[in-house]
C-alpha cells in the first residue's frame, strides 16, 4: 500500500486528510509551506520546519503552547479561530483557503491560509503559504 503524499498547498481534500492522518514530522518538514497542527484546546502539537524558518519561531517556542493566544494572537479572530470553533461545534469538516496578512512579531506579510479540520483526524491544521 502506498503512503499518501502531499506535494502542494492546494491538494484535494481527501488526499489532505489521508496525508495528515499518517504524516510523520519528517513528512511535514519536507513540505515547502508551513503546517501547524493543534488540538481541540488550541495547543500546538505539530509545527513543521518550513514554518519555523519563515516565522522565525523555534519548535520549542511553539509546540505545547496555545496557538491563538500565545503563538499567533493575530489569528484569534472571526476569520481564523472562530471558523475552527464553529466547525467543531457543528461536528463538520473545514477546508477553506483565505487571503490573510500576518502582523505579529514581523512586518506585515501576505499569505494564503488553508484551514483544515476533519472529525476523523484528532488535530486541526493550518497551512501557511507566503506569497511571493
Amino acid at each position: 500500500m502506498t503512503q499518501p503524499v502531499l506535494t502542494a498547498f492546494d491538494v484535494a481534500p481527501a488526499d489532505v486528510s489521508a496525508f495528515l492522518g499518517r504524516a510523520s514530522a519528517a513528512d511535514l518538514d519536507a513540505l515547502e509551506f508551513g503546517v501547524i497542527g493543534f488540538d481541540a484546546g488550541g495547543v500546538v502539537r505539530r509545527y513543521n520546519a518550513h514554518e519555523s524558518r519563515m516565522a522565525g519561531l523555534s519548535l520549542d517556542r511553539v509546540v505545547g503552547h496555545a496557538f491563538f493566544t500565545v503563538v499567533a494572537p493575530c489569528m484569534n479572530n472571526f476569520m481564523v479561530a472562530q471558523r475552527f470553533e464553529d466547525t467543531a461545534q457543528a461536528g463538520g469538516t473545514l477546508d477553506e483557503t483565505i487571503d490573510y496578512v500576518l502582523t505579529l512579531r514581523m512586518r506585515p506579510v501576505k499569505v494564503k491560509l488553508r484551514l483544515l479540520a476533519d472529525p476523523a483526524i484528532p488535530l486541526r491544521h493550518l497551512f501557511v503559504q507566503r506569497q511571493q
